[in-house]
């Protein structure tokens, strides 16, 4: 009987829109993220590789603009729309992002489809009230309104913006409306995809000639010139050269850490934090793959994946350990990277889901987690030795308030300008690395490099 039900739940659930539906229900009701539920599907699934694409586009989509497609909705929807059935809401978002962002779908379709679909989970009442929703919003589409900006900035700039109130009176608190507005829409923009060579196996001339001859159009690295962002969105890893290891994913930002590490062929270097490894990958490329790099994870099946990758790169001078960063006892080396868990908020354009399933209360939690995992990266580094304390989140309390905590508690170890390092538009007032999507074109990161006194 189970096997029936279970067979009968991904019927329901059938083609893009359905699978759109089943996966939105999901990132709701658990604590899953998106890009796990939607890989799973994309293997499981029969979809053609358009269908897998447009899933994509679909999921992504609604959960950037969620904010802005409920603010609608509610407008139409008798009643609290927030707590209408799981199927009933997602079913008319998933809707109405068609109608509002994408071109290749007629809005009567994605109105009948919509209608169809909760017709089949939910019955005819549902189903007349999406239909009777979405062609009241189609007539009106046009002449759609969002709270007044002069007498509610914050409920304006959520609605229009598609982000939490708490985040956006942050953003204005700090950065004033105008570059707050800035961030949000870097923030909303597709994602770029961003290539680091691998300067193992080829170089900057060989790796650009390659690119030509596939027609992959890109702008070479703002700040580092082994990073390519690609202007087209394609199915990268499928190229024979991604599988020869010539290249990585990787976005700019992520490098600037490695760089502020500044890691010399020969050394002994501690990456805390390293599946799936990126960052360990170009630390081995910075030091000629010469040395020894030694790789923590909590998880074993995440360490595989590193593995995996340092086989295709051809990286010969890493060691694993599957254990906690904070338990683990080892010797005292020259690097130490700490890339820590953080809120994320700076890669908001690829993870459109961290801002709604974090708030103030996790930033707190992250940053007293962050504070004893730097000092326990400070306690493997050698006297004279270099650590780099680095995030992918804006959030001072994630950044500069936790080194500088640490700082103030640690009279032998100092901050080292970053602006020896790099441009100084990439530099903070308290000389760290911070980028800003809306600045830099990439994802919002932090790093600062703290010396060991002698």
């Amino acid at each position: 009987m189970a096997e029936f039900t279970e067979h009968k739940v991904v019927d329901l659930y059938e083609g893009v829109r359905g699978l759109s539906v089943k996966i939105l229900n999901r990132v709701e009701r658990t604590d899953a993220y998106l890009d796990k539920l939607l890989d799973n599907e994309m293997r499981n699934s029969e979809l053609s590789g358009p269908d897998k694409a447009l899933l994509f586009e679909i999921v992504h989509g609604v959960i950037r603009w969620m904010g802005r497609l409920d603010w609608i909705l509610n407008g139409f929807y008798k009643g609290q729309f927030s707590k209408a059935i799981p199927n009933l809401k997602n079913g008319l978002r998933v809707a109405l992002y068609q109608i509002l962002f994408l071109d290749r779908v007629p809005d009567h379709a994605a109105v009948n489809e919509a209608v169809e679909f909760v017709k089949r989970l939910q019955g005819q009442k549902p189903a007349d009230l999406t239909n009777a929703i979405l062609r009241n919003i189609l007539r009106t589409k046009n002449a759609i309104r969002y709270p007044d900006p002069n007498e509610d900035l914050i409920g304006y700039l959520a609605a229009f913006y598609s982000h939490p109130s708490w985040m956006i009176k942050r953003y204005v608190a700090r950065f004033g409306r105008e570059d707050t507005e800035k961030l949000l829409a870097a923030n909303n923009e597709k994602p770029f995809l961003t290539l680091r060579i691998n300067g193992l196996k080829t170089n900057r001339d060989e790796f650009m000639q390659l690119l030509e001859s596939v027609n992959l159009r890109y702008t070479p690295g703002k700040f580092l010139p082994e990073f390519f962002q690609l202007q087209n969105l394609t199915n990268i890893t499928s190229w024979e050269y991604f599988t020869k290891g010539y290249f990585n994913i990787q976005d700019e930002s992520a490098g600037l850490a490695c760089k502020l590490l500044d890691p010399q062929p020969g050394e002994k270097v501690i990456d805390l934090f390293a599946a799936p490894g990126g960052k360990t990958a170009f630390l081995a490329h910075l030091m000629k793959d010469e040395g020894e790099i030694t790789t923590l994870d909590r998880y074993e099946s995440r360490l595989k994946i590193l593995e995996k990758n340092m086989e295709r790169l051809g990286i010969k001078s890493y060691k694993t350990f599957a254990v906690n960063a904070l338990e683990f006892e080892g010797e005292l080396y020259d690097r130490v990277l700490a890339d820590v868990p953080c809120s994320g908020t700076g890669t908001l354009s690829k993870k459109p889901d961290i801002k709604w399933k974090k708030d103030m209360l996790d930033i707190r939690k992250m940053a007293k987690n962050q504070y004893d995992l730097i000092v326990k990266a400070a306690s493997l580094l050698k006297p004279g030795g270099v650590l780099v304390y680095s995030t992918c989140s804006i959030e001072p309390e994630e950044n500069f308030e936790v080194v500088n905590k640490f700082l103030i508690n640690n009279p032998d170890f100092q901050l080292q300008p970053a602006g020896e390092f790099f441009r100084k538009d990439l530099i903070d007032e308290n000389g760290c690395v911070q980028t800003l999507p809306q600045l830099h074109n990439m994802d919002g990161a932090f790093a600062a490099r703290i010396v060991r006194k002698n």
